[in-house]
């Protein structure tokens, strides 16, 4: 879990740091993790440290505060990042879970290009009075091709059928080499979709086999797969917001530090690969909770000063304080309740 949230840590901190240090911004401190100081190392004006509580980190900027009180020479005051225009500051802040997607991409485009399984078109089980019992399919068969479109992968199988309307469908297979077209008409079922809501697709009763290949992406269709992961996983995770406020999905889903803690060590045991892939997707996540408008979460600071960028001045400091007091209560009541969640989980267990 350390090394988990030490990379997605890094990661977005890292954004914020190197477009502070490209906009010209000075940078006092680049920490990982909050509290008191393990370790740390001062290079030029920013010192680098290693802090005790692994659940965050951020970047201390020159003049972040705004604070009158803060003495700073001219140079210095230049350098501030209060000074800055809102344009800077937006892509100062914006930076950090921008990197989190960034670096989504490329850990998803490694993982496809290195190999990940993929299950093939053979048949696993075939359920009794379906179907594709009826039509005479059996358990080891390939299906190669659906109204005379090539499959191989099961995904393709299981597309080609519910996404369909119910139509009969030409299903030609593969069965000990000889070539066997059938003709199908898929079942309208009731099933339930990831948020448990009730939802109509079409089946002809067949399961999915063990039978798996490796397939292996050239750089450039790896950097593609890997951007669309990104973009699937951040429509998935907003649409997952949006079910907990509609109450489709509860709040007791919600996972804090242990959950991933279980998630990862999980994810190891079963190889690097999958322990890169759950980096990816929580990296998406980190970047998307950072996106949200409160207070204390970079997403506040950005309405701040979208507002400063719209009406030409700043956020009176007294409503902002105000607010990111509000925003950090709230934070700290999130992570009572997903610590919670975790404990219960941990006792159902």
């Amino acid at each position: 879990m350390i090394i988990l949230l030490g990379i997605l840590i890094f990661v977005h901190e890292l954004g914020h740091f190197l477009v502070a240090k490209w906009s010209g911004v000075g940078v006092l401190k680049f920490s990982l993790g909050f509290g008191p100081r393990l370790i740390g190392k001062k290079f030029g004006e920013t010192e680098y440290v290693l802090s005790a509580l692994p659940l965050g980190g951020y970047v201390k900027m020159l003049g972040e505060s705004g604070d009158d009180e803060e003495i700073l020479s001219p140079d210095d005051e230049k350098r501030s990042f209060h000074k800055q225009t809102a344009l800077k500051k937006i892509l100062i802040v914006a930076a950090g879970p921008l990197f989190n997607f960034l670096f989504a991409i490329v850990a998803f485009a490694v993982v496809y290009a290195v190999g990940v399984p993929v299950s093939t078109s053979r048949i696993g089980d075939v359920q009794k009075g379906s179907a594709a019992y009826e039509a005479g399919m059996q358990s080891g068969d390939v299906v190669i091709a659906i109204n005379d479109d090539q499959i191989s992968r099961w995904s393709d199988l299981a597309n080609a059928i519910g996404g369909g309307n119910g139509d009969k469908l030409s299903i030609a297979v593969d069965r000990n080499g000889a070539i066997i077209t059938m003709y199908v008409t898929p079942e309208r079922v009731k099933s339930k979709n990831i948020f448990g809501e009730e939802i109509e697709t079409y089946r002809i009763g067949v399961g999915i086999s063990d039978e798996t290949v490796m397939e292996r992406q050239g750089p450039v269709r790896a950097l593609s797969s890997g951007i669309e992961q990104t973009w699937g996983w951040t429509k998935l995770t907003c649409l997952g917001i949006v079910k907990i406020v509609q109450g489709v999905v509860s709040p007791k889903e919600l996972g804090g530090p242990i959950l991933i803690a279980q998630m990862a060590g999980s994810q190891v045991r079963k190889g690097f690969l999958p322990f890169i892939f759950l980096i990816a997707v929580l990296s998406v996540n980190l970047g998307l909770l950072n996106l949200l408008p409160v207070p204390v979460l970079d997403g506040g600071h950005l309405c701040f000063f979208i507002i400063e960028a719209v009406t030409g001045r700043e956020v009176n400091m007294k409503w902002r304080e105000i607010a990111q007091q509000v925003g950090f209560f709230l934070l700290i009541l999130l992570m009572i309740f997903v610590f919670y969640n975790d404990i219960l989980r941990i006792l159902n267990n």
